[in-house]
């Protein structure tokens, strides 16, 4: 029922978006019946900001050349690689704030099509979303790095793995209101693992990286639970 209510809403949507005129979610201009990536026209689209050349292994920040940047020479995340699609800047940053914050949740699919061209690999055993809080996930309506998740795990074949083997503890400020410092101590112990991710290879996934504290605590509290390995990609990464 679950899956027919899912496609009947995807259906709603579509037929909305044909009967109704809709503007670009990126330029604001009248979006196109074609040309387009669900609310973002082909321009946009085709505009989005890849990140060319070097990244950093362990926080995918874009750098001159080299397999780690300054800051992660000195404290590495507990990964054994992150990669990101894009700049956290531009079409995009307006494409994942709808996404995030206008109900955009038909983004998840083409999202996760950018981030599979990006995998370092993919020997995993589970697809994991960075959770959120259950009372911040009610407000929303959904957890948008849970949306990816599962659309990139339907990808690759493997299981997207939720509260199984990661969830969030109490409720914590929003992560983008505080400083790098802050960001650190505001996660420290939010996650706890499972005793199910003893042994696992699993695949972090999330929607921005930022500092990559988060990251930082979900990955640490996996490891603790002896994960084999924990690698994390994100749509765009923020500098």
């Amino acid at each position: 029922m679950r899956v027919l209510a899912n496609a009947l809403s995807i259906l709603g949507r579509e037929a909305v978006r044909i009967v109704l005129p809709s503007w670009c979610v990126a330029c604001g201009g009248e979006l196109p019946w074609r040309d387009r990536v669900t609310s973002c026209c082909g321009r946009c689209w085709s505009a989005l900001p890849r990140i060319e050349g070097a990244k950093c292994r362990s926080c995918a920040l874009p750098i001159a050349d080299g397999e780690v940047c300054i800051d992660c020479m000195r404290d590495p995340l507990p990964l054994d690689w992150c990669a990101a699609w894009g700049h956290y800047r531009g079409p995009l940053e307006r494409v994942l704030h709808a996404l995030k914050f206008e109900r955009h949740d038909f983004y998840d699919a083409p999202l996760a099509g950018l981030m599979l061209e990006v995998l370092a690999d993919r020997d995993f055993d589970a697809v994991v979303p960075v959770p959120m809080h259950p009372s911040r996930e009610r407000r929303r309506g959904y957890n948008q790095a849970e949306l990816l998740a599962r659309s990139l795990a339907r990808r690759l074949g493997i299981r997207c793995d939720m509260a199984l083997l990661l969830r969030r503890g109490e409720d914590r400020k929003t992560q983008s209101t505080l400083s790098r410092a802050a960001r650190a101590a505001n996660v420290r112990g939010a996650f706890a693992a499972s005793s199910r991710a003893a042994g696992r290879r699993i695949l972090l996934v999330d929607d921005i990286c930022t500092t990559g504290e988060t990251l930082r605590a979900c990955a640490g509290a996996l490891l603790r639970k002896d994960a084999a390995r924990v690698c994390a990609i994100a749509v765009a990464k923020a500098s």
